[in-house]
């Protein structure tokens, strides 16, 4: 199947490239030179396509204008019998169904065809909507007319087209408004919209689909072919770097950080050190089909489950144990000790009010005990009980450090039964005692990230406008957090919430950048009850000044006085009585920029801004780069509210040739409007040859870091087990962590990285030039300068630095390897390691072949 759609792929190709070919059949309008355009859709997944009438006499397919951007992937995103009008001004509008069940239809604006704005899904009053159809008024509004189950309807469309009002009565039009036209294209006969436009617009569209196909080409490059682009490379190549430390810029301090989401199981079940699954019961089949709050345990007889006078409102579910044993064998049937001793929890009571005992054991997979304690349990109100199991070292000697399958046995020792909730295994050694897993904090630690955005992502959005992240449910003691399904399909316990977010950025020392939803959930959110999916029309305006609220209570809950706050006084409560002192908040999270977005994200913009001024706003653009919608309607905005939106959050995920070929990217980027933070990116592989793409694009940010202000790269974590998205900068299971490539271009960036930036050129054959990379940074407040070079190409390449003389005792690091490997290498020259395979005399630097170096001038 595969295979059989690559070729699909391909013929389509062909046959687009073969249509490019043919010129078009030019007519005389009045001074003018038009062309004939026909904009139909070859099917409900096939987009907005447009063709043009040829010299062949035939319509000639071009390429796809847009598609539908409405609900779910995979079940959603779908165009039914899509109606385009062009309007007076000569702009242009498109309607279309999105399904049979949801109260709304898409509507689409666009000035030249080619960017249409972020569509806008009106709601109206029934399901099933059918054929819209539009036509523009004397008064410049528009008239649109529905098919729905249950008969005709109208709607009156404002002339920018972004609000809508539905005419209580149905409509009486006549079916010849839904007469469309039908040509034929590659064969196929279609319905849609023919028109006659001037013949320089259509030769604009011919040229941007040429290059994008020219572009597309380019960003296709892989490494694995160097051996037919590079056929005569030799052993080496000559080239110089010249420094100039007369022309500097300053640039930003905090340039490389980390995105933390829970996705890929990277919260419960990885960061956080709990080693239950399912510790409180509150599993469902919405977390994921199948599960239930038994799920994870195991018994002796049946487990039984009770909401009987339950320990928390927001934690219902517990079990009862009656002289049985409820196991837990954790994440993937694996508990590791390393070594360590485990902290046990539980909240307890006992049913009849009287007096029982609980055994609490942990077994290997031999069925040895090797940690044991008891428990007293008494009376009928919930009572957290804790016990240190130290692991019996003298007995098991000889392979404590290797036990790794172990399980959690709890059992009741005499008749009665024993309600029992909160079940929590911790090892007693976490990151800082803040309970974050000491490996995996550690191996984020290292990267030195100047800050962490947190908590998501889509999951932070949400899956539907019931699901939106709310951190007041993620504060407080562990038994009244409210958990939560997770938009990956899983559970959220809430263990790790906003508290444990805040305080382990201050043990990594990184500023905390906190996100908040926008008003509105993912775009690609199921349908509510009403069936209403994607962004399902927001927050409800009334309920829009509590929701700014619950944003304006984190930011005093972070930086709030204990002696004023209620929300600080809960900081303090829970450890932290001195502020956080947060200086900047995320809103929105690559949404869908439609018009229901953009008036709830002003809303809180400028919330924030009038009582909080100082705090910095960063918003969002979108999930694509330029050219898509999203990115130009969310900076038209941007720039349009510069005084409330401080900086924008850009995302993309791209080929290692698009990476290799946009690193002017940012160049042209107007330095007053709005800083940037390029929030999540990734190369498409977790190989070294990523990790090259990814090293030469950030010398090129560096270059730029006037207006990127922050980057992090994403996903950060991902459960080898459990993988919702590929690739991740660290990999895990229950025992190891694997670092990436990419994790190493990021630890030297950020390792060696500066707040004023020198010029430097390298100068290089042109081929060449493209896979060579270099960037110079002053840290003013260390006093120290460094110095990264990348080599992406298949041969050595000897640099002759310019400008500068290098001393004999250079400290440096470097990594490298073959394109297609997964793992590398670092290499250093520091007291631990007097390596030397870098090789640099005579003021010239041997970069060997497809390596990074960060070296300290």
């Amino acid at each position: 199947m595969k295979k059989l759609n690559v070729l699909l792929i391909s013929l389509v190709f062909q046959l687009s490239a073969m249509a490019q070919n043919v010129e078009p059949e030019y007519m005389i309008s009045g001074k003018d030179s038009t062309c004939q355009i026909f904009v139909y859709s070859p099917g409900e997944s096939g987009g907005l396509r447009l063709a043009y009438l040829g010299e062949n006499e035939k319509w000639n397919d071009v390429g796809q204008l847009c598609s539908s951007d409405y609900g779910q992937w995979g079940a959603e995103k779908k165009m039914h019998n899509p109606f385009v009008i062009k309007a007076k001004d000569g702009t242009w509008r498109a309607v279309w169904g999105v399904n049979n069940t949801a109260p709304t239809f898409a509507a689409a604006y666009s000035e030249d065809l080619i960017t249409w704005r972020p569509q806008d899904y009106p709601l109206v009053a029934e399901c099933g909507v059918n054929n819209p159809i539009i036509y523009q008024m004397d008064d410049g509004g528009f008239d649109i007319y529905l098919k729905t189950a249950k008969g005709k309807r109208y709607i009156h469309a404002s002339e920018d087209f972004r609000h809508f009002e539905e005419d209580s009565v149905e409509s009486e039009a006549a079916d010849v408004l839904w007469q469309m036209d039908r040509d034929t294209v590659n064969g196929k006969s279609y319905l849609g919209n023919e028109f006659e436009i001037p013949a320089f617009h259509l030769n604009y569209i011919r040229n941007w689909f040429n290059t994008l196909d020219k572009d597309n080409l380019r960003y296709s490059e892989k490494m694995a072919d160097d051996g037919k682009h590079f056929p005569n490379i030799g052993d080496s190549i000559n080239a110089t770097i010249d420094i100039d430390f007369t022309k500097t810029k300053k640039i930003s301090n905090k340039l490389i950080g980390v995105f933390f989401e829970d996705i890929n199981y990277a919260a419960d079940g990885g960061l956080y050190a709990e080693l239950l699954r399912n510790r409180d019961f509150e599993y469902t089949d919405k977390d994921h089909v199948g599960w239930n709050a038994s799920t994870g345990w195991k018994s002796d007889q049946p487990i039984v489950i009770s909401t009987d006078k339950p320990l928390s409102k927001n934690n219902q579910h517990y079990a009862i144990i009656n002289k049985s044993s409820l196991i837990n064998s954790g994440w993937d049937d694996i508990i590791s000790s390393k070594g360590n001793d485990f902290d046990f929890s539980m909240f307890a009571r006992c049913i009849d009010g009287k007096k029982n005992q609980l055994i609490i054991s942990l077994v290997d997979s031999l069925g040895n005990s090797i940690a044991e304690g008891k428990i007293k349990i008494e009376g009928n109100e919930w009572i957290k009980y804790n016990l240190n199991l130290k692991l019996d070292t003298k007995k098991h000697q000889e392979y404590v450090d290797k036990l790794h399958n172990l399980t959690l046995i709890i059992t009741g020792k005499n008749q009665g039964q024993i309600a029992v909730d909160m079940i929590s295994l911790f090892p007693h050694q976490t990151f800082k005692g803040h309970g974050m897993r000491i490996d995996l904090a550690q191996a984020i630690a290292n990267l030195k990230p100047k800050f962490v955005r947190f908590p998501g992502g889509c999951m932070l959005h949400g899956d539907g406008l019931d699901n939106i992240y709310n951190w007041k449910e993620t504060i407080g003691p562990l038994q009244d957090r409210k958990p939560e399904r997770n938009i990956w399909n899983y559970h959220q316990s809430r263990g790790l919430g906003y508290y444990e977010y805040f305080q382990f950025c201050e043990d990594i020392g990184a500023e905390p950048l906190p996100v908040m939803a926008a008003g509105v959930p993912c775009q690609n959110s199921s349908a509510n009850t009403k069936g209403i999916g994607g962004q399902q029309c927001g927050i409800p305006m009334d309920q829009m000044p509590e929701y700014i609220q619950n944003i304006l209570d984190m930011i005093e809950w972070a930086n709030g006085d204990p002696a004023t706050s209620k929300w600080a006084k809960m900081r303090q409560e829970a450890g932290h009585p001195a502020p956080f002192n947060l200086k900047m908040i995320g809103i929105g999270n690559e949404d869908l920029i439609s018009t229901v977005f953009e008036e709830r994200y002003l809303m809180i913009c400028k919330a924030v801004k009038a009582k909080y001024p100082n705090i910095e706003v960063v918003g969002t653009v979108g999930p694509f780069h330029n050219p898509s919608s999203d990115y130009i309607e969310g900076w038209k905005f941007a720039n349009q509210n510069k005084k409330y939106i401080d900086a924008v959050d850009e995302h993309y995920y791209e080929s290692t040739g698009w990476f290799l070929h946009n690193t002017d990217y940012y160049d042209s980027y107007d330095r007053n409007a709005p800083k940037v933070y390029l929030g999540e990116y990734a190369s498409h592989t977790r190989t070294m040859e990523s990790a090259l793409a990814e090293a030469i694009y950030l010398c090129n940010i560096e270059r730029n870091a006037d207006v990127v202000e922050m980057a992090s790269y994403a996903p950060l974590l991902c459960n080898d087990k459990h993988k919702n998205w590929n690739p991740d900068l660290i990999y895990f299971d229950e025992t190891n962590i694997v670092t990436t490539p990419s994790y190493e271009t990021q630890a030297l960036f950020s390792n060696y990285s500066g707040d004023k930036y020198i010029s430097s050129k390298i100068n290089i054959d042109d081929k060449y030039a493209y896979r060579v990379a270099s960037s110079v940074v002053r840290d003013e407040t260390k006093g120290k300068t460094y110095l990264k070079l990348v080599n992406a190409l298949p041969t050595k390449v000897c640099i002759k630095v310019n400008g500068m003389n290098l001393s004999s005792n250079i400290k440096y690091v470097m990594f490298g390897g073959k394109p297609e490997s997964k793992t590398t290498e670092k290499i250093s020259n520091d007291a631990n390691n007097t390596s030397s395979a870098l090789i640099i005399g005579n003021n010239i630097i041997q970069l060997p072949a497809y390596s990074v170096v960060g070296i300290e001038l």
